[in-house]
């Protein structure tokens, strides 16, 4: 993939691409893709399956190779995306125990479910849903992508400061 390098803390042949349908806000169906590890595959697949068949919105969902690997064009985008070994710039948790550089993470409607960067102490990509945790494509506990996830043992928000966008199979990385 475009986002895999040398020392990434996965090899390609873990890698796996999985292609699923999605409604986007406008209660359209696309087709999206995920780049995750062989041992999340199916995980992901129930996952989004359900999100699908309850209409739940996705704004897109590309590999992060279509945003030549950069995490913050990314999540500008309000891109729904799985594994990036990030740019040595890009990197918010070691390389090796990074949940997504190791292809068992995804970050879902990253407008909608913002994260606090502790580099800069401000929420990205936008704080318009800090403070209000509602409305189409909002994840928060209870919530049918917070269920499908936790259900199948997947852990939501696995630092310490408010990442609503993040769920992975724990950190540092490890196989469910």
């Amino acid at each position: 993939t475009g986002t895999w390098r040398p020392g990434c803390p996965v090899g390609r042949a873990d890698l796996r691409r999985l292609d699923v349908n999605y409604v986007d806000f406008d209660r359209d169906v696309h087709r999206g893709s995920l780049i995750a590890h062989r041992d999340s595959i199916d995980d992901l697949a129930a996952v989004f399956a359900g999100l699908f068949e309850a209409g739940f919105p996705l704004e897109r969902m590309d590999p992060v190779e279509e945003y030549e690997g950069d995490v913050v064009r990314s999540l500008e985008a309000n891109n729904t995306s799985a594994f990036n070994c990030r740019r040595p710039g890009q990197i918010n948790a070691p390389v090796m125990d990074s949940p997504h550089a190791n292809g068992r993470a995804v970050d879902i409607n990253p407008y909608q479910n913002p994260w606090t960067d502790p580099r800069c102490n401000c929420w990205v990509p936008s704080a318009d849903f800090a403070a209000d945790r509602s409305g189409p494509g909002v994840i928060t506990e209870d919530t049918l992508p917070w269920r499908l996830f936790t259900e199948r043992g997947w852990i939501w928000q696995d630092i310490k400061v408010p990442d609503y966008m993040h769920f992975d199979t724990g950190f540092p990385s490890r196989p469910r």
